[in-house]
């Protein structure tokens, strides 16, 4: 087989290890991109005469993947085309890597690094790589390994070092490397960016004499390949038989119709006790609204509804926070996201609320029916009682160890570690988020889902239609239906929500997570009294979409489903789970107490448009894996794919229409080279349109930005500034160009609708065209706006982000991030050089470690267990011996530092206060970790010494000594 590619492209040593591996002979040819048939290399060309233009369908075609590997091998594979190739070429396109600032490499890395540590290894053997590993080696090796920032990397990422080193070794790259000379480093970054746009003259005199495959940009195929005969074909019939469609009139309300197409699109509704940030936003109601705009303006009969949802202890809460009601924190929070979503041009059909009389009753008739039918079973179950704050204590207000994967920080309704539903009794050492106190058992009579008897019809059905989920949706749902469901309690002990509608109970009142999924039927209804037309459809098909993070996934893949398949009332049931992963900030996690991140109420206030959010947003959204939103790739993105490129091309071919040929559509009379435009076009198109039926929106924006690509090659290949100069002939040419340009132009402005719709209206306004609707989106390319139509006024689409405002922007949301070493000198008394002091601050430090880790926010409490190792470390140092920082001495150990510390206060050393608030603290903790064992005659004696030590405390300070552990004490005996 034959290799082509330009020189110093890393890309080609892909290839040869491919063909070594498939041991097929190895033949390179160089050529320029100027001789590249549409400007793709490397190239593999195979026998048939076709050729593969994608490196990595190319793998995939010599080296077949196992089918029990392929979701990660194609995760990685994709992880290295769109994300990890492209942050290179970003950052080696200035000459130099600049680290001062973490760039977009740094997280890439990263997630790397931590997936290698955790044994999540693309390579099996030591002797057979995978496609992925073939492709990401190379991306890295052959540049940023090779440049001088490698050393900080080898420091930083000592696994990613490791993997390179180990790949390198192989018998069969070391042969391969002998097969293609190039250059490691910049020089191999710049052979990658200059193989990766099209050559100027890819539009001049093509050819049509080969038939080549398809190009895959994503492990999934996608057309980019040449053009065969039958494409130009039908790109010349479609030109001119076909009339551009009219977008359908808007109606209210938005009903169903029976032969048509009828789309249902809800996002998970938003708990009204906060402001979403990025990730919320781009996780529902982003992602909803951009496949409802798509489905309108394919004329889909489409309704598209979302709210806030306002039951439960989360806004309890938050009530008691801001000393408010419920009610009142739920109106306050429902003007907050309803402005955030109109900023963000969110169109909902409707955004309602829960608290309102119509989900009081579909959720009582719901349940009433479920009992009816014997579907809801009553059980006396162990409830956690908080003494101290007098309340049960409802699945959020608690947390612990997880029982199963021994996570320290598992809810009392589910395990992030493990992502397993727990019940709040099974946790191990809980604790009250409010005051941290360890909760009580208690017996209460409460209304539970009987799922075990739902489950072989959710199986049946989850078994018809999880193929039209996404990818984290069906990973998420799996483990569900693979090991088995339980009974689901769905009633708490609280106030707020909505009461159970039976006598004896009514003072309970339904969980939140049986009461919000109801919500979309109940905003349904307060938007038409002819909901059911949507939710109990007759004569008619109602197609479901629903969007969400994947947190949401088993509430919509396996509760509310299954409540409704037991009603058994023909309710519309969920087609399409539409889950994704999540979006981090800046490598870290948003965090409204701390600072960090951009919420919805500061995206304003940043002075950047609402559509250039929307874009980036979509363009990052984390379809298959966890995304970063970074600064410095936000203004990347808009200066050169929205300001460069697609603003760019558009501005360039109504500016000249406009001085050239008195702002009308010049006539156009198509040639070879202008159809292979079109053609080009006419599959991103066709790919546009198949990803967002899926609602693939990240894909499908790339399809809108590769049209933009294209027409921009087109137009400075055909030079038409030079041609207007030139014969009669030269003229109608650059006529014609202008005038496919245009169209294009057109073409963009309704597939950018989704995404930007302001801009979306803004371009079609300079198109001459209506601006109020956002045009039809076609299946085929034609002509849509004739020769003699007459556009309005261009101007400039989009604005440069200055590389200062993104400094500016980057300090104002990066929040307190105080390192570890700088927040020490405040816990470390300032002559920390005794083991006592050390001990004391150890001690100090775990107290502040467990108050903040059950307050819930991560991002606050880790650098505090940073800061707590550390001083181990220094304690470790300090003594020699690490049995010494343990935590949780025995008895033995904690009586002696306790006699110590009473025998210091007895001595000569005075009655030292700091000194015996340490000791206190120190045989607290103990006494509290010897309870949770049990034995009595362990825990007494400790208990004894906690007493003595208080009273001594308290014979300095004159204060009385605190009985509330003995209260404690004496009511658990």
């Amino acid at each position: 087989m034959i290799i082509l590619t330009n020189d110093n492209n890393p890309n080609a040593l892909k290839l040869i290890i491919g063909l070594k591996l498939a041991q097929q002979s190895v033949e390179i040819n160089t050529v320029s991109c100027r001789d590249a048939v549409l400007g793709y290399l490397p190239s593999l060309q195979l026998p048939s005469g076709s050729s593969l233009f994608s490196t990595s369908a190319a793998l995939q075609f010599l080296i077949p993947t196992p089918e029990e590997s392929s979701v990660l091998i194609n995760k990685w594979l994709e992880w290295d085309i769109s994300q990890l190739q492209p942050a290179l070429v970003s950052y080696g396109g200035s000459g130099k890597l600049d680290t001062s600032h973490k760039p977009r490499i740094w997280s890439l890395l990263k997630e790397f690094n931590r997936c290698l540590k955790s044994k999540e290894r693309l390579i099996e053997t030591n002797t057979v790589l995978s496609v992925a590993d073939v492709s990401i080696w190379v991306s890295l090796w052959s540049t940023i390994a090779a440049v001088e920032v490698s050393k900080e990397l080898t420091k930083e990422f000592p696994h990613v070092q490791e993997w390179l080193n180990n790949l390198e070794s192989l018998p069969v790259v070391q042969e391969s490397l002998k097969e293609f000379k190039f250059e490691r480093g910049m020089n191999a970054i710049g052979s990658i960016q200059a193989a990766s746009w099209f050559p100027l003259n890819s539009y001049t005199g093509g050819t049509l004499n080969k038939q080549l495959s398809n190009e895959v940009n994503t492990p999934k195929e996608k057309e980019v390949a040449s053009i065969s005969e039958e494409e130009i074909l039908n790109v010349k019939k479609n030109w001119t038989s076909k009339d551009y469609p009219n977008l359908k009139e808007p109606s209210y309300p938005v009903l169903p119709k029976k032969g048509e197409k009828n789309i249902l699109i809800t996002s998970a509704l938003p708990y009204v006790n906060n402001v979403p940030h990025l990730g919320n936003i781009i996780g529902c109601v982003l992602s909803g609204d951009i496949f409802a705009r798509y489905c309108r303006q394919r004329n889909y009969n489409t309704l598209y509804i979302s709210g806030t949802d306002e039951y439960g202890t989360a806004t309890e809460a938050k009530a008691v926070e801001e000393n408010m009601t419920p009610q009142q924190i739920c109106d306050k929070f429902f003007s907050i996201h309803n402005d955030i979503y109109r900023w963000f041009s969110i169109g909902f059909d409707y955004f309602g609320r829960t608290t309102t009389p119509e989900q009081t009753e579909i959720v009582q008739s719901l349940f009433l029916r479920l009992k009816d039918k014997g579907f809801i079973n009553m059980e006396t179950i162990d409830q956690l009682l908080c003494e101290k704050c007098d309340r049960f204590l409802a699945d959020r207000f608690v947390e612990g160890t997880c029982p199963g994967c021994k996570y320290e920080d598992a809810r009392g309704d589910q395990c992030d570690g493990c992502g397993h539903l727990v019940n709040a009794t099974e946790l191990l050492n809980p604790r009250c988020k409010v005051c941290n106190n360890s909760p009580v058992i208690k017996p209460s009579v409460q209304f539970f889902l009987d799922l075990p008897k739902i489950e072989p019809i959710l199986k049946k059905w989850a078994a018809k239609t999880e193929g039209e989920w996404s990818p984290t949706a069906r990973v998420v749902a799996k483990p569900w239906l693979r090991d088995g469901l339980k009974p689901r309690c769905i009633t708490r002990d609280l106030k707020w929500g909505i009461p159970v509608p039976i006598e004896e109970y009514k003072k309970k009142v339904f969980y939140v997570w049986f009461d919000a999924p109801v919500g979309y039927i109940s905003i349904t209804k307060r938007y038409t009294k002819d909901y059911e037309q949507w939710w109990k459809p007759k004569d008619h098909d109602v197609s479901l979409y629903q969007f969400m993070a994947k947190d949401n996934v088993p509430f919509h893949a396996i509760m509310f489903p299954a409540s409704l398949l037991a009603a058994d009332n023909g309710h519309t049931l969920v087609n399409h789970i539409m889950a994704i992963e999540y979006l981090n900030y800046e490598d870290t996690k948003f965090s409204k107490s701390r600072g960090i991140g951009v919420f919805g109420t500061d995206a304003r206030d940043t002075g950047i448009p609402a559509d250039v959010w929307r874009f980036y947003l979509a363009y990052i959204r984390p379809e298959s894996q966890d995304s970063n939103f970074n600064w410095v790739d936000l203004a990347t993105k808009n200066n050169s794919e929205l300001l460069n490129n697609l603003g760019n091309f558009v501005n360039r071919a109504l500016t000249f229409a406009e001085k050239n040929f008195g702002s009308k559509v010049p006539p156009m009379e198509l040639r070879e080279d202008d159809l292979i435009v079109l053609a080009l076009a006419q599959r991103e198109l066709s790919q546009y349109v198949a990803a967002l039926e899926k609602a693939k929106m990240r894909d499908a924006l790339r399809h809108i930005l590769a049209i933009s690509k294209h027409g921009n090659q087109y137009m400075q290949s055909q030079e038409p500034w030079v041609k207007i100069k030139g014969s009669d002939d030269d003229k109608k040419k650059a006529g014609t160009v202008i005038g496919v340009c245009s169209n294009l132009a057109c073409l963009l402005s309704a597939l950018l609708g989704p995404y930007m719709p302001s801009t979306s209206r803004e371009l079609r306004a300079q198109l001459g065209l209506d601006k109020i609707s956002y045009g039809y989106i076609p299946d085929t390319i034609m002509t849509f706006l004739p020769a003699g139509h007459k556009i309005g006024k261009p101007s400039p689409l989009f604005s440069k982000i200055e590389d200062q405002q993104v400094e500016l922007l980057r300090k104002k949301y990066a929040g307190k991030q105080d390192s570890p070493s700088r927040e020490l000198k405040s816990v470390i008394p300032a002559a920390a050089t005794d083991t006592a002091a050390l001990e004391a601050a150890i001690v100090k430090q775990g107290l502040l470690v467990r108050d903040l880790k059950a307050k819930g926010d991560k991002t606050i409490w880790q650098p505090q267990v940073q800061i707590l190792l550390q001083l181990k470390k220094q304690l470790a140092e300090l003594t020699s011996s690490t049995a010494k920082i343990n935590s949780q001495s025995t008895p033995v150990n904690a009586k002696k530092s306790v006699s110590a510390a009473t025998s210091e206060l007895n001595g000569d050393g005075g009655q030292d206060v700091a000194t015996l608030e340490a000791a206190i603290a120190k045989q607290g903790l103990l006494v509290r970790d010897l309870k949770t064992k049990g034995d009595k005659s362990v825990w007494q004696p400790e208990v004894e010494i906690l007493l003595n030590l208080k009273k001594q405390l308290a014979s300095i300070t004159g204060a009385p000594v605190s009985a509330a552990n003995d209260k404690k004490s004496k009511k658990k005996k």
